[in-house]
């Protein structure tokens, strides 16, 4: 990949200053509540040099086990000092990190999706990290994820640092599955390979419910739409949907309207709903009225805390066949805001803590992310994780979202491809209608010069 035109400087006029904000996919509605220097709030050019500030989006479950961590940080490195700052998920946590580092008070470690991390550092708003710095901390390319760390490259440049893969997967309630003779002697998820033995699946689920063989949110949610779809196009070996940084519509028609059709027997079936929210859907599940939930592996500490009888395993290969395997998915990534006033014992100390994070791998994997940390990744203490170890080579077949300045994790593209694909599925739009919709309105964004 190669940066986009015009990055953004340190000396932009406010015109520029905001539309470098836009470029991140963020809209006024969001730059409105930041119309206040973030940094004189937030971040830490009054703090002691000899403190890390650190900006994350992590909410829920996994926010108790990152602060865990960044206790565990704390009690390791006591010369360190920590300033930890939780931002709401999405456009208003990159609104606010692009606006602290334009506004040349940025922190010192931020969290950045993998799909969202490129349009920062296209933007100019990210510190390169140098192989021999990472070196002497011992975070080299051989001890991560190859998939997750080779796509987080920009030509062969280092700019991130991946923590974790939260790929697609699939919940199983094992009391239903096992009414069902869906699971074999180990009382794990028979193989479902084929969009037959998927169909034949969920049907038995449904017969042991009486509801739904599975469940999916579709109700005022993109993203998980968009999820379940990129895992089936790519099993299909379909075309990325977008190519030269955004600005050409790639998608294979054919492949699209095939996974587009299926989804629709799905809800005319009525193996699936297409009328529950993100909060419904899991509700459904938890409560036995579905075999399957289909969602990011994050939602395990729910089913854990609801004490729902439930396993997980990879999301099922569908299309793939002939041992070809794809799911959609994303990373965490821990990137370095660009801030020309960095010294070197700060520089350091962002390096410590980023290592003592990826040190505590075992309890970012217990909320479900798949460690990007070969070292515990590989361990046999993460073997004995289940069901967590369960989808762990799902990262090795992770797709993640087309490179555009509109995509990512959270993004407009999220936002638009996934609605659309969430009206055909809840049955409100035909698969031909759907596609057609999907095009006309990616091309408005294709044709849209990024703000930058």
């Amino acid at each position: 990949m190669t940066d986009l035109p015009d990055p953004i400087s340190a000396s932009l006029s406010r015109r520029g200053f905001l539309g470098g904000a836009l470029a991140l996919g963020l809209g006024a509605g969001a730059l409105s509540a930041c119309s206040t220097p973030v940094g004189a709030g937030l971040a830490g050019s009054t703090l002691d040099p000899g403190t890390v500030q650190y900006w994350n989006l992590f909410g829920g479950g996994d926010g108790v086990r990152m602060q865990a961590m960044e206790a565990g940080f704390e009690k390791t490195h006591k010369n360190i000092g920590l300033s930890s700052v939780t931002l709401a998920w999405g456009n208003p946590y990159y609104t606010k990190l692009s606006l602290a580092t334009l506004g040349a008070k940025p922190p010192d470690v931020a969290v950045a999706h993998l799909t969202r991390m490129k349009t920062l550092q296209a933007a100019d708003l990210l510190a390169e990290l140098q192989p021999a710095d990472l070196a002497r901390y011992g975070m080299t390319a051989d001890k991560f994820n190859q998939k997750a760390w080779k796509t987080a490259l920009v030509n062969g440049r280092i700019f991130a640092i991946p923590l974790d893969t939260h790929p697609f997967v699939c919940f199983y309630n094992t009391d239903v599955c096992k009414k069902a003779g869906l699971l074999d002697s180990s009382g794990k998820l028979k193989p479902i390979t084929g969009e037959q033995a998927f169909m034949e699946a969920l049907t038995k689920a449904k017969r042991v419910t009486g509801q739904y063989g599975a469940t999916i949110a579709v109700i005022n949610e993109t993203s998980t739409p968009w999820r379940i779809f990129l895992s089936l196009y790519s099993q299909l070996g379909g075309t990325p949907v977008l190519s030269d940084k955004g600005t050409r519509i790639t998608i294979d028609d054919a492949k699209a309207l095939k996974v587009l059709n299926f989804f629709a027997k799905l809800n005319s079936s009525n193996l699936m709903p297409g009328s529950l929210d993100y909060q419904g859907a899991i509700a459904t599940f938890a409560a036995g009225r579905a075999g399957f939930y289909f969602q990011g592996e994050w939602e395990i500490t729910t089913f854990q805390t609801a004490k729902t009888p439930f396993s997980m395993t990879k999301f099922p290969n569908v299309y793939g066949g002939n041992g070809h395997y794809a799911v959609q998915a994303d990373s965490h990534t821990l990137v370095l805001p660009k801030d020309p006033a960095r010294s070197r014992a700060q520089l350091d100390n962002s390096l410590t803590f980023i290592r003592s994070l990826l040190d505590q791998s075992a309890t970012w994997a217990a909320g479900g992310h798949v460690p990007a940390w070969l070292p515990y990744r590989n361990s046999k203490a993460y073997a004995k994780l289940t069901p967590q170890s369960n989808y762990a080579s799902a990262a090795d077949a992770a797709v993640y979202d087309p490179n555009a300045w509109y995509s990512g994790s959270g993004s407009d593209f999220e936002i638009i491809v996934g609605g659309t694909i969430g009206a055909v599925m809840s049955g409100i739009s035909s698969p031909q209608a759907g596609l057609n919709q999907i095009k006309q309105k990616l091309t408005v964004l294709a044709k849209t010069q990024p703000p930058t």
